[in-house]
């Protein structure tokens, strides 16, 4: 490939993963440092990000591998972050390319024309996006690789994974993700909070709205395009004092199911008795972009169903207002 203007066909969309557990003032470094290289960065918390490279291609007037390695060597050299670079002509692609990189550092690039002799032998599970109950479930019916995969029908897929999920699952063992990268500034925190008229002791009052606040946050969340990690709930009392505890989800969610169970639980374990609260704050914390959340099957029909129910009150909030549609659990607390 010539250094140049780049030609049709060339990657141009990388995914930059940072080392496990880096300190989130760094990651921001990071971000920082590839901002200032390219002009289109996408945040994925906590230790990942998606740069569209195209026009930094033509302002540089680089290759795609020669962009990475800049970026590498000024991370490295101004940062101490050894970061591993994916390229790809689609975000599906870049992120799998950066997941196949096992020692630190390193780049790999993938360009259109071999996107499918490349991803073919992979394991199934090896697809960004594709979670390992998914995964698991193909090798069941006898697709372990990508390859394979590809090869089915969309619609033998759907079958065996579910409607969308199965149909985004077929696009990608394709290399098909029309997905942009999405400017987003790196936001790790979400913090909804409610006060009392006056002050309560009335049990069914704060759970009532406590509920309102989880259905807040997981608008937010949902809107953002994020997912929370952990949920820290404070309760404020007359006279001063608070309260406050912390607890990680077993996985990413953004559904109100999710949130709303472990914010009971939080709250639970206050062991509220007689003491008088003013307040609630809820917060989602160690937020990650959904794109990077699997999507896992389940064979909860209710479950399913209240998510589809979810979304359909999200279309009815955009259009009419966050009041139009709410929990009639929450209409029972004092205002």
């Amino acid at each position: 490939m010539t250094v140049g203007v780049p030609m049709r066909g060339v990657a141009s969309v990388m995914h930059v993963r940072c080392p496990d557990r880096l300190p989130e003032d760094r990651f921001r470094e990071v971000l920082e440092l590839l901002a200032e290289l390219c002009p289109v960065v996408q945040a994925l918390p906590p230790s990942a990000a998606l740069v569209e490279v195209k026009g930094a291609l033509r302002y540089h007037q680089v290759d795609p591998r020669r962009l990475a390695e800049i970026v590498r060597l000024r991370t490295v050299a101004r940062l101490g972050v050894d970061v591993r670079i994916g390229i790809g002509p689609t975000i599906t692609v870049a992120a799998t390319a950066s997941r196949q990189i096992t020692s630190p550092g390193g780049i790999l690039a993938v360009d259109h024309d071999q996107v499918a002799a490349w991803m073919a032998p992979l394991p199934v599970e090896a697809i960004h996006g594709i979670g390992p109950r998914q995964a698991a479930i193909l090798r069941n019916y006898g697709v372990d690789s990508v390859g394979v995969l590809a090869a089915l029908p969309s619609a033998t897929v759907q079958r065996i994974l579910g409607g969308r999920t199965g149909r985004l699952a077929a696009d990608r063992a394709r290399g098909i993700d029309p997905r942009p990268v999405t400017p987003r500034t790196l936001l790790t925190v979400t913090t909804v909070s409610h006060t009392f008229a006056r002050d309560t002791l009335d049990g069914a009052e704060v759970r009532g709205a406590l509920l309102d606040l989880v259905v807040q946050l997981g608008a937010l969340l949902r809107r953002r395009g994020q997912a929370a990690r952990a949920l820290h709930l404070t309760l404020r009392f007359a006279g001063g004092p608070s309260w406050e505890k912390v607890r990680r989800l077993p996985e990413a969610s953004a559904h109100e199911d999710d949130l709303r169970t472990m914010a009971y639980r939080l709250i639970d374990a206050a062991g509220l008795q007689r003491g008088r609260l003013t307040g609630l704050t809820l917060r989602g914390e160690d937020l990650v972009d959904v794109d990077q959340v699997a999507q896992q099957i389940s064979l909860d029909g209710a479950r399913e169903d209240r998510l589809v129910a979810e979304a359909v009150s999200d279309r009815i909030r955009a259009r009419f207002g966050p009041g139009a549609i709410v929990p009639a659990a929450t209409l029972l607390r004092v205002s």
